[in-house]
């Protein structure tokens, strides 16, 4: 928290509100990006690959303009990084959804389940962090 920015976040939380609401609004669409990811086998890819390429091109594309765009974590290697990646992965299996679907989308929606779901990644996040930091030292 030592580099907070509120206007940024604030401009940063509209435009995922509003990207998620376009994607329901035009398509019908929740914007969990596990769901989208992992429905790029099937017939409707096309919409799924644009979203993606959005999701990944932005920070490019602010990166070329200019704004100061953090590429890889200072206080984890690699190994840390793949580490995180897989147990999000297993965790966006267990939880049936990911943080986007669940905390953006469901919660947006009230959906009782997504509000368990949500309040079980963020305690569990919480519980990560003070073990990592407090108790492991790393």
């Amino acid at each position: 928290m030592t580099h907070f920015t509120p206007i940024s976040a604030a401009i940063g939380g509209a435009m995922i509100g509003l990207s998620a609401s376009w994607l329901w609004l035009t398509l019908g669409r929740t914007a969990g990006i596990s769901g989208i990811l992992g429905g790029l086998v099937r017939d409707d890819w096309g919409w799924r690959l644009a979203f993606l390429a959005g999701l990944i091109g932005a920070p490019m594309v602010l990166s070329l303009a200019g704004a100061p765009v953090q590429w890889r974590s200072p206080e984890a290697g690699m190994p840390m990084l793949i580490l995180g990646g897989l147990l999000v992965g297993f965790g966006t299996r267990l939880g049936s959804g990911c943080t986007s679907g669940h905390g953006v989308c469901g919660i947006g929606s009230l959906s009782p389940r997504s509000i368990a779901a949500t309040a079980a990644f963020m305690l569990t996040a919480a519980l990560v962090v003070f073990t990592l930091r407090h108790l492991w030292r790393f």
